[in-house]
């Protein structure tokens, strides 16, 4: 084993010479470079062999993504590395500098608490963003802030630094491809893990063409596991709804109609929480107990939400319905996520 206070992590699939000079520079400033060759092919040795006389160069045969070369690269960092220390990611075609990265790891450092984001600047007259990218990046973070209740301002940033407390976590991320990257955010900020922010220089090269990154398959990926944060409410609503409709018109009263619809959809929507969303591995019962005496309160805030509603306002029960759940949503969600199917380690810190 050895021991190093900062390592750099390079993904690589398909480089360019600019590897071998990113890998030089790290090394002349004092990092530990670990680079995977992420399937590359035959015809990239070349960059690989002179990369190697200034870094660690480990291979997959085959292509098998970037989430996957990442999570190679800390096996071996882990293995191989004694703690205390730093590790940075770095894209491997040039678009992090040297400086930036010195930066994000000094930050690291002073809160290894924290995942450190090296956060592009997308508005300015001398910033130059390809339009796919900015778009990109305008999406991903608009969903990101919804399903997760927390803002970063560069969620699609490979310039990321941490400590070595960090490496067991980043390892039990599930995601192969580009999706890995938005999932750590989104179990950062599931868990309460903090995610700081700095700002970094904003660079593309030829228009951002060296990117692999695939628009439709990657895209799909990402907004797959966002999306899934959501779509437990999604769903519960929408059986509360119809069978709050059904409930109604058989049983003549909009409060045992709503009462009934909510208990059911309740019972659902506490197991796709408590399996699905957010993996609890909490006491069920204890979860239970929780999660209904949240359901009771919300039931009741929205039966007389909704009673008021449909008395005193010109709304239909339909319509006030609707509002009445989109009030209740932000209350509900927000105590599950930080109190009763919160990880025991987030709570702890």
């Amino acid at each position: 084993m050895t021991t190093e206070r900062r390592i750099a992590l390079i993904p690589a699939f398909c480089p360019g010479e600019q590897l071998v000079t990113l890998a030089h520079e790290l090394y002349d400033i004092g990092f530990a470079v670990v680079i995977v060759n992420d399937g590359s092919g035959e015809e990239y040795n070349g960059v690989f062999d002179a990369a190697i006389q200034f870094s660690s160069v480990l291979t997959h045969p085959v292509n098998q993504g970037k989430g996957a070369a990442l999570k190679t690269g800390l096996s071996y960092i882990r293995d191989v590395f004694i703690p205390p220390y730093t590790v940075v990611t770095l894209d491997a075609d040039g678009q992090h500098s040297i400086s930036d990265a010195s930066r994000v790891c000094d930050r690291a450092e002073s809160v290894r608490q924290a995942l450190v984001l090296g956060c592009r600047e997308f508005k300015g007259e001398n910033v130059k963003v390809p339009k796919k990218s900015l778009l990109g990046n305008k999406i991903t973070r608009a969903v990101f802030s919804l399903s997760s209740g927390m803002d970063v301002s560069d969620t699609q940033t490979g310039l990321r630094a941490f400590s070595d407390r960090h490496i067991e976590r980043m390892l039990s991320i599930s995601g192969e491809r580009y999706e890995y990257e938005m999932n750590v955010l989104m179990r950062y900020a599931k868990e309460g893990v903090p995610i700081e922010e700095v700002p970094i220089e904003t660079i593309y090269i030829d228009n951002n063409s060296s990117s692999h990154f695939d628009p439709v398959h990657d895209s799909a990926r990402i907004y797959k596991e966002i999306l899934k944060f959501s779509a437990s409410s999604l769903i519960c609503f929408g059986l509360d709804y119809l069978l709050y409709c059904l409930f109604g018109t058989f049983l003549g009263s909009i409060t045992a109609a709503n009462i009934a619809a909510r208990v059911i959809s309740s019972c659902v929507n506490f197991e796709l929480n408590r399996r699905l969303v957010f993996g609890s591995k909490k006491s069920v019962p204890k979860s239970a107990l929780q999660y209904f005496t949240l359901a009771a309160f919300i039931l009741l805030c929205n039966t007389l939400l909704l009673d008021l509603l449909v008395k005193v306002t010109p709304l239909g029960r339909y319509a006030a319905k609707l509002i009445t759940e989109c009030a209740m949503f932000i209350v509900s969600w927000t105590v599950q996520k930080t109190m009763i199917f919160r990880k025991k380690e987030a709570r702890a810190k």
